[in-house]
């Protein structure tokens, strides 16, 4: 059963035309992995699926649950259940790490018809999932990810992620720029999310975090299109033969 349905889908940033009538189905508790060449529409149906203020939607449908969601504001669809974790995490200088995940999860809360965490509750439950993370208790309290290294905003998006809740999860080039370390902390924090209702989609240049996380599916994207699907085997023969030895969309 999909939980999340892109049907032919185009979207443009600025000018140009990125995506150009996609089409993939994410089945309910499966991980699923896009793999492309640079400048295929990676990012962009991240931030397709997100609502994000860059893509301007010209055709086609999205699909959670069965209901669109293209006229649901960014912050809708996250109530809704859907997660992004950015390539490259924003710095918000003055609201802390705590308070703004707290409002977050709160609002989630509110949105579900359950009572709001009370500061601390909220910080038991942040400071525990925190240390199974390996991330220091100060950054708790620290600025959102003003000072972070690369891999403690990698590693405080999955804490995001474990306190949030959601059902679809988008991960987009979440092993970028990570040491072997970090990349372990983060692959097991994806892989206790994995429950059989929670759906991912990984989308990564490389195959080294698809060894951690063990993708059900494999989509490669080119052009705008996705232009096949297989499972994990699909990785090797990618490294092997890179995505020329793909065709193009049928």
């Amino acid at each position: 059963m999909s939980i999340l349905e892109i049907k032919n889908i185009k979207a443009n940033i600025g000018e140009k035309n990125i995506l150009k009538g996609l089409n993939l189905s994410l089945e309910k508790g499966k991980v699923h992995a896009i793999m492309g060449p640079n400048g295929a529409g990676k990012s962009t149906l991240s931030k397709t699926i997100v609502g994000h203020y860059d893509v301007d939607v010209t055709g086609g449908d999205i699909l959670l649950r069965g209901e669109s969601i293209l006229e649901m504001e960014p912050e809708e669809r996250a109530l809704e259940g859907i997660f992004l974790s950015f390539q490259h995490p924003v710095e918000i200088p003055g609201v802390s790490n705590a308070y703004f995940l707290r409002t977050a999860v709160n609002a989630k809360r509110v949105h579900e018809g359950k009572e709001e965490l009370n500061a601390a509750e909220f910080l038991r439950e942040m400071k525990k999932t925190a240390e199974t993370l390996g991330m220091k208790p100060e950054m708790i309290s620290r600025s959102l990810n003003e000072g972070f290294s690369g891999g403690e905003k990698k590693r405080n998006e999955i804490l995001q992620m474990q306190m949030l809740h959601p059902d679809v999860i988008l991960l987009d080039e979440i092993d970028s720029g990570l040491d072997i370390d970090a990349l372990r902390a983060v692959s097991e924090g994806i892989n206790a999310m994995k429950d059989g209702e929670r759906t991912f989609l990984v989308i990564t240049h490389y195959s080294r975090i698809l060894d951690y996380i063990e993708p059900d599916y494999i989509h490669v994207l080119k052009d705008g299109q996705i232009v096949h699907t297989g499972g994990p085997e699909l990785v090797a023969q990618l490294e092997e033969k890179g995505y020329e030895s793909i065709g193009a969309a049928g």
